[in-house]
């Protein structure tokens, strides 16, 4: 669990213009770790959280677009039913209110990764403290002997 940037890209709705940004992106080496669209009659909002805060104020700025950027907190969790859910309990719980929140499958290990909008970042991180220690699957310790060990 960690804090990190989320960048609300303002655009207009029109054809062309999310691939022109995505390209650019790309063409600036900015890996997308999570990215959700919303859109109105007027204007669509992108956001996105990756890697590259200079990188990615760059290629906003360099295509003249309105964005704005906010802390939101990314939790790493099991790509199972249920994970999200539980996030969202304990915040409950601890009276913590949820602004918006989505999520992305391909963290590493297979995981998910959730990002959340909170009203307080710290609480929520402390009441969230637990979830970083999930255990992890139980490893196998058995030693490969090799050819002429085994007899």
């Amino acid at each position: 669990m960690h804090l990190d940037t989320q960048y609300s890209i303002y655009m207009v709705n029109k054809p062309g213009v999310l691939a022109q940004i995505l390209t650019a992106l790309a063409a600036a080496k900015v890996n997308i770790v999570a990215m959700t669209m919303m859109d109105s009659m007027e204007h669509g909002v992108m956001r996105l959280v990756g890697s590259g805060s200079t990188k990615i104020r760059d290629v906003l700025n360099g295509l003249n677009l309105q964005y704005s950027e906010t802390d939101v907190l990314c939790v790493n969790l099991p790509n199972k039913a249920g994970a999200f859910a539980d996030v969202t309990e304990k915040l409950s719980s601890a009276h913590i209110n949820i602004a918006y929140a989505y999520c992305t499958a391909g963290a590493r290990g297979g995981r998910t990764t959730g990002i959340l909008k909170v009203a307080d970042v710290h609480k929520a991180m402390k009441v969230l403290q637990g979830l970083a220690n999930i255990p992890k699957a139980k490893t196998d310790n058995t030693v490969r002997r090799s050819l002429s060990t085994r007899k």
